[in-house]
């Protein structure tokens, strides 16, 4: 990562990782595969499953943070980054660092670095763009908060899952980035859904169209996605995870200050589709 570390620097920290979702435990598995000293924890035994004798298993999270030099939390809100900290704050050591790579408000991430600066551990936001298939690729993308010391610590690491690792600002920063990343996504596919509709209306074959338009300047990452779905409600769980980024985003903006009317509104016109006291108006192409 241009200014912030060296490749040649092959760190070997020991690495606790919690959160073996869709998306951690491809990013475990790659931590795993670069040889790092690896401890995992998971509130569900079988998740751990797909990464035995791959990686230590330790018994509680204060077990796993009292062990290990940098631990990567990746689970699904707030919530349970929060809970996670809790436990592992009063076990970690003096000198150790937490990487939240969930998605998160950034004041989660800041409330949390002031309360881990008083036992002297590192905070850093890391969170990641790509989903599950960059992940086992190694070809995620890094939106990383916190001071450039901790960072560049940090960033080794993250390249054994990642090929674009970057610094936003301070602490916070990457969650900032990351929600404006995925309310633009979100607004995106109600753009690729729409056109979708479009061509049904002016009567064009609807696979002959998503590939002229995945070959043309109208092709998005958002229309990739809509076009490996089987039919549109099979993203009800996706959608479920953007509405609460969308949320935080839009909460974020206002308390600034700042609008997104466009980004906003398009994201909740797709998001209505999956909620079932909404209609969606243009159907389902």
């Amino acid at each position: 990562m241009s200014g912030v570390t060296n490749p040649a620097i092959r760190d070997r920290s020991r690495v606790g990782f919690i959160g073996l979702g869709n998306q951690g435990a491809p990013i475990a598995e790659r931590i795993a595969r670069a040889d790092y000293d690896l401890t995992l924890w998971a509130r569900r035994p079988e998740s751990l499953q797909i990464l035995a004798g791959k990686a230590k298993v330790a018994g509680s999270i204060t077990e796993l943070a009292a062990s290990v030099d940098i631990l990567c939390i990746c689970v699904v809100d707030d919530a349970g980054v929060r809970d996670v900290c809790d436990a592992a704050l009063v076990a970690m050591t003096p000198g150790s660092m937490i990487a939240i790579v969930s998605t998160v408000h950034p004041d989660t991430c800041r409330s949390i670095g002031k309360a881990a600066a008083l036992r002297r551990i590192a905070v850093i936001d890391a969170p990641v763009s790509g989903g599950a298939i960059a992940a086992l690729a190694g070809t995620l993308t890094v939106m990383m908060g916190g001071s450039q010391a901790d960072c560049a610590r940090f960033a080794p690491l993250a390249e054994t899952f990642a090929s674009l690792v970057v610094r936003l600002g301070e602490i916070g920063s990457g969650q900032a980035a990351k929600l404006i990343n995925n309310a633009l996504l979100t607004a995106n596919l109600m753009l690729a859904h729409e056109a979708a509709f479009c061509g049904s209306v002016l009567g064009l074959e609807s696979a002959a169209l998503s590939r002229v338009i995945a070959a043309s300047s109208g092709n998005s990452e958002a229309h990739a996605i809509l076009s490996r779905l089987p039919d549109l409600q099979s993203f009800a769980h996706g959608a479920r995870l953007l509405a609460k980024d969308v949320d935080l985003f839009a909460a974020l903006l206002t308390r600034e200050g700042g609008t997104a009317e466009h980004i906003v509104g398009e994201a909740s016109a797709f998001l209505s589709i999956f909620d079932p006291a909404s209609s969606d108006p243009k159907g389902t192409p």
